[in-house]
């Protein structure tokens, strides 16, 4: 399978790469995503749940960065296990080039191969789920970053529709209220770039 895509999304390329960084933020915009915990230099531990056609399973993986060019681009190098459903493993490249003074163009190009059950059911069915997991992603995510004129303060699944409709989440504590205190959005933020500097 191989993806190659290009989204512009409405911030500059350094908070574009922040939240590319945001362990919280992706968790937020990953869809099926439980949770992505440091493991090592510039890598990380992340649990999701996902459908391909027929097939459904808890995937749990591993995902490393590597030739790192803040804040242009970078690889990412994954595998996971998706017990009976089978695996996946590949690479993907991401670049950011500033695209106007107040937006970003990110490009990336993605590349996987898939074993068990999942290679079983064809390469449409696999290519087509992978492109609507990156589009709900870039949904989210765009929704994320553009919240108060692209804060980095993550907002659930829900808010993030609610952002990109313009209608107001149900939930009247949601990010972006401007209930958050600076302390607070500090100490939800874990990002990337905090844990390479504690290795």
């Amino acid at each position: 399978m191989e993806l190659t895509e290009i989204h512009t999304l409405p911030v500059t390329q350094q908070r574009t790469w922040d939240a590319l960084n945001d362990t919280e933020i992706l968790r937020a915009c990953i869809p099926g995503c439980e949770s992505i915990a440091p493991d090592g230099e510039n890598a990380y531990l992340v649990a999701l749940s996902a459908a391909v056609g027929p097939v459904k399973a808890r995937f749990k993986g591993r995902m490393q960065l590597t030739d790192i060019d803040a804040p242009n681009a970078y690889n990412i190098v994954f595998e996971g296990q998706g017990g009976a459903a089978g695996f996946a493993k590949g690479n993907a490249r991401v670049t950011l080039e500033p695209d106007g003074d107040a937006a970003t163009k990110l490009t990336y190009t993605a590349s996987a191969q898939v074993g068990g059950k999942l290679a079983q059911i064809g390469s449409r069915l696999v290519d087509g789920a992978a492109r609507k997991i990156a589009g709900e992603f870039f949904k989210r995510f765009g929704a994320q970053i553009a919240v108060e004129g692209g804060s980095a303060a993550p907002v659930d699944g829900d808010e993030a529709a609610a952002a990109q409709t313009g209608t107001e989440p149900n939930d009247a504590s949601a990010a972006g209220s401007g209930a958050d205190t600076d302390a607070d959005a500090t100490k939800r933020k874990r990002s990337w770039t905090a844990w390479i500097s504690k290795s």
